[in-house]
């Protein structure tokens, strides 16, 4: 059900978010992101002139390659348009990225690595919907190839008895709910005050 009706309003920005996941030949996946944010009307600016509705003023680029354990080995970072001419000298940056692993911590590492000025705002915000973007490329796939069934979104653990890696993570996933209670039922605690 989309969101209510709004009041009369006039459209001014958008900003959209695209990411994608791909298995390569060579064994590893490629995590690929993509954002972009657009006026509703023309302005000047003083790097690229007159910037007319619905050109970028913001477009970058990112490519995760991770293994299997969701570890990065190689980055790639581009900025096709940005207000400033210096916006696109930063992109060699995010190969600091390389060696992390995409687990509980990774955005704490990466605004370690590349927030403030030792990054792009928009690039390193990107990377938060690569990292889970990567997360459901992986797992789900090598759950199904070791037999654990298909778990579009990660839900069974490839050791059974494990704590899942979704445990706590969000409302559905919450060792109270009626979720957990059926697909890790070993996981499952009894919300408070239920006997």
């Amino acid at each position: 059900m989309p969101l209510s009706p709004p009041a009369e309003r006039q459209p001014i920005h958008t900003r959209t978010v695209t990411c994608r996941g791909y298995r390569r030949r060579d064994g590893l996946w490629d995590i690929e992101g993509h954002i972009t944010d657009v006026k509703a009307y023309a302005f000047d600016n003083d790097y690229r002139g007159r910037v007319e509705p619905g050109d970028p003023i913001h477009e970058m680029w990112i490519r995760l390659t991770v293994d299997d354990t969701l570890t990065i080995r190689a980055v790639e970072a581009e900025t096709d348009n940005s207000p400033y001419a210096m916006c696109g000298a930063i992109t060699p940056a995010y190969e600091a990225l390389v060696g992390l692993s995409i687990r509980p911590g990774f955005t704490r590492q990466v605004r370690q690595r590349l927030g403030g000025a030792k990054g792009c705002t928009h690039l390193t915000e990107l990377i938060g919907p690569v990292a889970t973007t990567a997360f459901q490329t992986v797992y789900p796939v090598l759950a199904r190839e070791r037999g654990q069934g298909g778990a579009a979104t990660g839900t069974r653990e490839e050791n059974a008895g494990a704590r899942p890696a979704l445990l706590n993570s969000c409302h559905t996933f919450a060792a109270s709910s009626e979720v957990v209670k059926r697909i890790w039922p070993e996981h499952y605690l009894p919300p408070t005050g239920e006997g």
